[in-house]
């Protein structure tokens, strides 16, 4: 059980760090491109309005998977649908901007390889654990 817990904290905290960048990269959009050294696409006001949008959802997801690492097994709920639909759309989208060529080069890696690694590892995580709970019920 002990192993289950380890691997759903370290999935709640690794996404709430990942929600927590990408609010900040919400909050200031330019700051991303200027990082990643993207140029010639202009932080136009819809763009930053569409981004104010998601801001919040995005902090707030942050807020529950911190929340749901105070109870790992009770709430590890939360991670079923951080993975579906959360994060499959991430990916869905990741893989729309860079067959359309909206995402290039490292923004469109980013885009595809870590919603990838987050689904891997929540999903594995989740594994853990209903393989933890079997193990005890049988006990």
């Amino acid at each position: 059980m002990d192993r289950a817990i380890r691997w759903l904290r370290v999935s709640y905290w690794v996404g709430a760090i990942v929600d927590a960048l990408a609010f900040l990269e919400m909050l200031f959009p330019g700051a991303l491109q200027t990082a990643l050294g993207v140029t010639g696409s202009e932080v136009t006001m819809e763009f930053r309005l569409a981004q104010a949008f998601g801001a919040p959802l995005m902090i707030g997801w942050t807020v529950l998977l911190i929340w749901a690492d105070r109870k790992p097994m009770e709430r590890r709920g939360v991670l079923v649908i951080t993975v579906f639909p959360v994060v499959f759309g991430l990916l869905i989208r990741g893989i729309v901007g860079a067959v359309a060529g909206v995402l290039v080069g490292p923004p469109a890696v980013a885009a595809i390889a870590v919603p990838v690694v987050l689904f891997t590892l929540l999903t594995y995580s989740l594994l853990v654990a209903r393989r933890a709970e079997r193990t005890a019920g049988s006990r």
